[in-house]
């Protein structure tokens, strides 16, 4: 699967763990940085990229990690095509898949241990969107959201 990942000093660390992991699992992986350590960036610079790429369809899915993920979390969800949830644990990292069709995952890289991190970012990968007729209809509301804007 092709996936990008972004993160900024908050989860520069964990994302060049996650990279490796993701690499060595036989994904294509696109870094959209932070590509160094520096306490002074801002997560946007790195989380939008990666919603537009997801959005593009460049990507098929997105791993955006910050210090807590609800900032990186705000800023993907402001892409359009982009449907982002800070996931704590791994049933909603695939539920949020197969139910709401979320394709970008929000971590906190100061909150949640490397382990859980690598089960939930597997749990997201290997789950796929159901598309019953409920849940296209709640996606469709969700999308005329953005028409709105």
């Amino acid at each position: 699967m092709k996936v990008g990942i972004a993160a900024d000093h908050g989860g520069f660390e964990v994302k060049e763990k996650v990279a490796a992991q993701l690499k060595e699992a036989g994904h294509t992986v696109t870094d959209f940085g932070a590509f160094a350590l520096d306490n002074d960036d801002d997560f946007p610079d790195f989380t939008i990229p990666l919603a537009r790429a997801v959005a593009e369809g460049k990507v098929e899915r997105g791993v955006a990690i910050c210090g807590s993920g609800v900032g990186a979390s705000m800023a993907a969800n402001k892409v359009a095509g982009v449907r982002a949830a800070l996931i704590t644990e791994t049933y909603s990292a695939h539920q949020g898949v197969e139910h709401d069709d979320m394709n970008v995952i929000c971590l906190g890289g100061r909150v949640i241990g490397p382990v859980l991190i690598w089960e939930i970012i597997q749990s997201f990968l290997n789950a796929r969107y159901a598309g019953e007729e409920r849940q296209r209809r709640r996606m469709a509301k969700v999308a005329a959201l953005e028409k709105d804007r």
